[in-house]
């Protein structure tokens, strides 16, 4: 019995570090996972994962599990587009239950001026081939009749961007799936591996330190969300990059009466039920910087209140739990992805409230970077030069709430 346990279990933790690999990923979450996953498809497997918790411990284990893609620049609809739809396969890809449901986004507008900006998004969508459309509230009532949607309201409800395409996945099962499959293929996982500064000759890093010694490396990449841009000062990179605490909370299971996601950008909140029947609630990033990880009153009160607008029979569900997470927001809210004036050294970061949504795709569009040398058309738009190019991807208007 005993080895059949040791057959079944998920993955072995690599216990010491060689002192060279050809890829280090400094990160060991839904990026980092996915990014070795998609390089063993390449034939690239002489890689380490260093994280300085446990697998999955940063953003991809604080997040809200939203799905979607229907942003406002063309470059990000396409860019999302293409994660979703290798989110819709991905179960089957590492035979694992991902639990995910496509239940359909709904992001509500209350104003004349929130109906134009959803219209003028679902056009952007549907010139990208994907399915938005704005819709009246009365289809809006339809689709989630347990939400109030009456006109005597302080945000009476005019309308909604409909996004079929979007939904909620398990954001563990994620992980454990991309950290199982990169395991089978050779990769190292190397947890409670702190990455304390990185050595640079000229424009090239040649190793990461770290508590248990220094690790010479072919290709470095940072992928540690929040804090991507104190790694990337490690290595002399400078990031326009800021980081912002998003808080989050769920109430006790219930029984099943919300079938798809509900956002809205002036209530500052976003809302759905889990498998499970808990109501997953969050709302906008706190405007101050931080890197303390700790829930506010003020958070808890203004989501409570504003959710309760929208579902009056929530008064007395009782709140299981809080957390809060990391965002590294940059200054047009899109992502800086790819390349860095360090020739050995490339980036996942800037994601603010939505890097969980683009796992498959980052580690599909990094591993092409790093095994051919060549940066892929979905992603070049999103360089860091970006910045001192005037070249701007601004997807402000669609993260006027995190999710």
């Amino acid at each position: 019995m005993r080895d059949l346990f040791r057959k079944r279990r998920m993955w072995k933790f690599s216990s010491e570090l060689k002192k060279r690999y050809d890829v280090v990923i400094v990160g060991g979450g839904a990026h980092g996972l996915a990014t070795a996953h998609y390089l063993a498809k390449h034939g690239v497997t002489d890689v380490a994962i260093l994280e300085k918790g446990y697998i999955g411990s940063g953003a991809a284990g604080r997040n809200t599990t939203i799905l979607r893609s229907n942003y406002k620049t063309p470059e990000g609809a396409r860019f999302y587009d293409a994660s979703v739809k290798l989110y819709e396969g991905l179960a089957t890809e590492l035979d694992f239950n991902l639990l995910f449901s496509q239940c359909g986004h709904l992001t509500l507008a209350h104003t004349d001026r929130a109906m134009f900006v959803m219209a003028n998004r679902a056009e952007v969508n549907r010139l990208e081939g994907i399915d938005s459309r704005l819709i009246g509230p009365d289809e809006v009532q339809e689709l989630a009749p347990s939400m109030y949607v009456g006109s005597d309201t302080t945000y009476p409800i005019m309308g909604a961007l409909y996004h079929p395409p979007g939904g909620i996945i398990r954001h563990d099962a994620v992980v454990w799936g991309f950290a199982r499959s990169a395991w089978e293929a050779g990769v190292e996982l190397h947890p409670y591996t702190e990455v304390t500064g990185l050595r640079r000759e000229g424009d090239r890093i040649t190793g990461v330190e770290t508590a248990q010694g220094t690790v010479e490396a072919g290709t470095i990449l940072n992928c540690t969300a929040g804090w991507s841009s104190l790694l990337c000062d490690m290595a002399g990179v400078q990031l326009p990059i800021t980081t912002h605490i998003l808080q989050a909370c769920v109430t006790e299971p219930v029984k099943r009466f919300l079938d798809v996601v509900v956002v809205s950008s002036q209530m500052h909140v976003y809302i759905s039920q889990s498998d499970r029947g808990e109501f997953v609630m969050g709302s906008e990033i706190e405007p101050w910087t931080t890197y303390r990880m700790q829930n506010t009153l003020n958070f808890l009160q203004d989501l409570t209140r504003h959710t309760l607008e929208l579902f009056p029979q929530l008064e007395r569900a009782r709140l299981l739990r809080a957390w809060a997470g990391l965002c590294d927001l940059s200054p047009d809210y899109s992502p800086i992805l790819g390349r860095t004036e360090v020739e050995n050294f490339h980036v996942s970061a800037g994601w603010g409230t939505y890097g969980f949504k683009a796992a498959p795709i980052v580690g599909k569009t990094l591993a092409e970077l790093v095994a051919t040398g060549r940066t892929p058309d979905l992603i070049a738009p999103f360089a860091l030069e970006r910045f001192y190019e005037d070249r701007l991807v601004s997807e402000l208007a669609a993260a006027a709430v995190s999710h």
